[in-house]
């Protein structure tokens, strides 16, 4: 590999919400808020150090090349035919489904979202007035399926007036197949719910799984929807925050514009913007090494739990670096097994129950890491659990 992923940074006392949210233990090991341990991009480093090398940090114009390099990154990476008028920048993609949803919603109407899902969508949902409607997921074989029947009948509610698509799926690790997001694009259009796209875990699939943007299926569903993307999680640039939607339909794009300035998020810094450009016209080669370590790390867990604890069931990573252990076999709550973590092995997980009940029984382990971290994570676990 040209690229060290193996390399160990230390992110102690650098106002890390992943590593110093929590002092408790000053051997913490965090694995889960879903950023990575890895120095970002070569190419996104050099861009900033110009930037800094500058020197002044005004208010920031959003060039022309901004616009450029993510239509020509949409294209030629993802078959997705995006126009310039079509994007809205914006600080982050919680603050644009936020937005969205304020623009397309009025208080009391109902969102639609497949549990157990990211937790933000419950909060972006709520603040804005509406109710949560739940389409849950059905696990079975290591992976979840959807419960079209159950979704066609969330749908028809009248008070539905929007759905959420999370794809590739946090915490799932799905990433659906055209076949099934043009059912849910052909059932949102049959009910006239107006489905919502987010795809920030778009660049992170693996072999045999391949990211659909919805948007791109076809012209219908391309008029009738709103995609919320970033290149912050693929890159590892999160604290920079950039986003941008795209809305192809006027109407609904100059609500959203209007929804943006009124949320103030319509702002965004120098430092994303420039990372975007160069991780967009630059960071092809670094990302598809990314992806290729990801899932070596996936590799690792999978065989790790087979040999040594078979009863905790990993489910089948097809997108993110965000992997789902069902944890059921051990017959305590998944808040009791992150405090168990925490006392007994100073790791520190996510519990499932953060993304919806559905969510119960499970954990959310974050394995964008150097492997021998990823293993310290794994014995720490194992040695936790043999206390139960």
């Amino acid at each position: 590999m040209k690229y060290n992923f193996d390399e160990l940074t230390e992110r102690r006392g650098s106002n890390s919400v992943k590593w110093d949210e929590d002092t408790t233990y000053p051997d913490i090991l965090p694995m889960w808020v879903a950023d990575m341990d890895f120095r970002t991009a070569p190419c996104i480093i050099d861009a900033l150090q110009r930037r800094v090398g500058h020197g002044i940090f005004g208010y920031c114009h959003v060039p022309e090349e901004y616009y450029s390099a993510t239509i020509k990154w949409m294209s030629e990476r993802h078959n997705l035919k995006v126009e310039r008028d079509w994007i809205i920048y914006t600080s982050g993609v919680v603050p644009a489904i936020s937005a969205v949803i304020k623009a397309l919603t009025s208080p009391g109407d109902e969102v639609l979202v497949q549990t157990p899902v990211y937790n933000c969508f419950f909060s972006s949902i709520r603040n804005n007035g509406c109710a949560i409607a739940e389409n849950q997921l059905i696990y079975s074989d290591s992976t979840y399926h959807i419960d079209f029947d159950n979704l066609e009948t969330k749908l028809s509610r009248p008070q539905v007036k929007l759905m959420l698509i999370c794809n590739p799926h946090n915490p799932a690790g799905r990433v659906w197949t055209r076949e099934e997001l043009e059912r849910i694009g052909s059932l949102c259009l049959k009910h006239s719910v107006i489905p919502v796209a987010d795809e920030i875990h778009c660049e992170l699939t693996y072999s045999g799984h391949e990211y659909i943007p919805f948007a791109s299926i076809s012209e219908e569903f391309t008029r009738h929807s709103v995609t919320c993307i970033s290149p912050s999680k693929a890159f590892n640039i999160a604290g920079l925050q950039i986003a941008n939607i795209f809305c192809a339909d006027p109407g609904m794009r100059k609500r959203i514009d209007k929804a943006i300035n009124i949320n103030e998020v319509c702002d965004v810094n120098p430092f994303g913007v420039d990372a975007l450009i160069a991780a967009y016209t630059q960071g092809e080669e670094w990302l598809d090494e990314l992806r290729a370590y990801l899932w070596n790390n996936y590799q690792t867990v999978c065989t790790f739990f087979a040999d040594h604890m078979p009863h905790i069931g990993v489910t089948r990573l097809e997108g993110t670096y965000l992997v789902w252990l069902d944890c059921r076999s051990l017959g305590v709550t998944s808040e009791a097994l992150k405090n168990l973590l925490l006392e007994h092995a100073h790791l520190w997980l996510t519990e499932g129950t953060v993304y919806g009940q559905s969510g119960e029984g499970f954990m959310r382990l974050n394995i964008a890491c150097p492997r021998s971290r990823l293993i310290d994570g794994l014995n720490r676990f194992y040695n936790a659990v043999n206390r139960l």
